[in-house]
């Protein structure tokens, strides 16, 4: 029974996509939707960012190994990101009228910093989608009672999202993000009234969690390097997701500036107090069957919560369950699937195509979709990673070397191409020798290194004479006067 209705919510989701589809006419609505969505639309869409695989069972079996310390940087680094984004993108960027970040690179420094960011941002998405693909297979396989391997799961689910996505792409993207969350949202909520009911309410849970520890937030002790750690994870997620494609399509597709900052604070706020759903029934497990689910927080804490709803729970509330969780996985897969190929297609291939149609790029946007979704398959299919693992680790090479031509470009007229192709060169190739040669080992994390490398190289490249790296910048007014001309799809 289980099976079938989880077919069935597949079925009624892929038909709302492809509905949506039908509605895509040109490039402007594959890849930020027209720009038209309203103010729920935007939160929907800006909550389902990051709540799938890594909000519902990363993080939630990381608190219950490691507490609130292990999870600073989901969901705190990950909601102050998106409030940051928010304010960052409807103030500075959504005037110029772009599509990806890449064209902001293009357009305040050169085509050769557009390539090298647009390729680091497209490469820091194949950790994340592949932790949501990983998930999807680990769904599959767990209501399958492993008839399906988690492998086999991948496949399928690989097949799934790329169906309504491929056709429908942002707009498809954009509906079912709304009606998900409303299903995550209230699937969630059920299944957590359910068990707090077997541990005697939440107070208990939370009464445990507290004695044990899990509530510590801040590393204890004085030791200066677990600080600069516990901030390092904090920082790489917080600032080294803001130069990302979905974050940037999700909050660029509102049919207003206004709507694009409300839509993300708001977004934001019901996703980080929403994570704690899913760490609170995690972590009610381990109370109501300890003999159980004790050794399996050791052996493979991502089962915890799953398995808790299959051995606990009714029927009604597993099928509520597993269509909460696979309505928030499709969700972020599908947007974080979209991003790097727009970002590629439209920063990458399409300067290579310049006398190409508007019709003919959206064809060439929908295949790179596809060549991406397959490398993202392949690589879930062989990496040994945690779904938080792959999470954790995806943004390091943004944060190291697309953050800071981004934010110096938008807030100091004196950047230049120069010094923005120091920056990305530096920061990256610092934190890849760090990471090579001292890797877990570096009291400061590599990515935080190269991060301080990046910063010191774009204001010496900057402020030394051009000599170096192509074309000078386009001085700092250009971007208003680039905002005054609509952009062309």
């Amino acid at each position: 029974m289980l099976i079938w209705f989880v077919i069935i919510y597949l079925i009624i989701s892929i038909t709302i996509g492809l509905i949506a589809a039908t509605r895509v006419k040109n490039t402007k609505d594959y890849a930020v939707a027209g720009r038209h969505l309203p103010l729920p639309i935007v939160m929907a869409t800006v909550f389902a960012t990051w709540f799938g695989a890594e909000a519902i069972f990363g993080v939630s079996a990381t608190f219950v190994t490691d507490g609130l310390n292990g999870v600073a940087a989901d969901p705190f680094g990950s909601s102050m990101c998106l409030i940051i984004a928010g304010f960052f993108f409807s103030t500075q960027l959504y005037k110029l009228n772009i599509i990806t970040l890449g064209d902001f690179y293009r357009i305040r420094y050169n085509r050769t910093v557009e390539i090298l960011t647009t390729i680091a941002i497209v490469v820091s998405y194949l950790g994340w989608v592949a932790a949501q693909i990983k998930a999807l297979g680990l769904i599959f396989n767990i209501i399958t009672d492993g008839a399906v391997s988690e492998e086999a799961g991948m496949i399928l689910g690989t097949v799934i999202v790329l169906t309504y996505t491929t056709l429908g792409g942002m707009l498809s993207v954009a509906v079912l993000d709304f009606v998900q969350m409303i299903v995550v949202i209230c699937g969630l909520l059920y299944i957590g009234n359910i068990v707090s009911g077997m541990t005697g309410g939440i107070a208990p849970v939370i009464n445990h969690a507290s004695a044990a520890g899990k509530l510590d937030f801040f590393p204890k002790g004085a030791d200066i390097w677990v600080w600069v750690t516990f901030l390092g994870g904090w920082v790489t997620m917080m600032l080294g997701s803001i130069p990302q494609q979905d974050v940037f399509q999700r909050i660029t597709s509102a049919k207003s500036a206004k709507v694009a900052l409300w839509g993300s604070i708001l977004g934001a706020s019901v996703y980080f107090c929403f994570t704690f759903v899913p760490m609170f029934i995690a972590y009610a497990a381990t109370l109501i069957d300890p003999g159980y689910f004790g050794p399996l927080v050791t052996s493979d804490s991502q089962r915890v919560l799953p398995s808790l709803v299959l051995q606990h729970t009714p029927l009604i509330a597993q099928v509520i369950f597993f269509g909460a969780v696979l309505s928030a996985i499709m969700s972020c897969s599908s947007a974080t699937l979209l991003a790097p190929s727009v970002s590629f297609a439209e920063n990458i291939v399409k300067g290579y195509m310049p006398h190409l149609s508007d019709k003919g790029f959206l064809k060439v946007m929908r295949i790179c979709l596809v060549g991406f979704g397959m490398c993202v398959l392949f690589y879930a299919l062989n990496s040994e990673r945690s779904i938080f693992g792959m999470v954790e680790s995806a943004y390091k090479i943004t944060l190291a070397g697309a953050f800071v031509p981004l934010v110096f470009g938008a807030f100091w007229k004196k950047s230049s191409s120069q010094g923005a192709l120091a920056a990305i060169i530096g920061g990256i190739g610092t934190w890849v020798l760090v990471e090579v040669l001292i890797g877990e080992d570096s009291l400061i994390p590599p990515q935080l290194i190269g991060l301080g490398v990046s910063i010191i190289a774009m204001i010496a490249g900057s402020l030394l004479p051009q000599k170096i790296g192509g074309s000078p910048s386009k001085p700092h007014g250009f971007l208003h006067e680039h905002a005054a001309r609509p952009h062309q799809f």
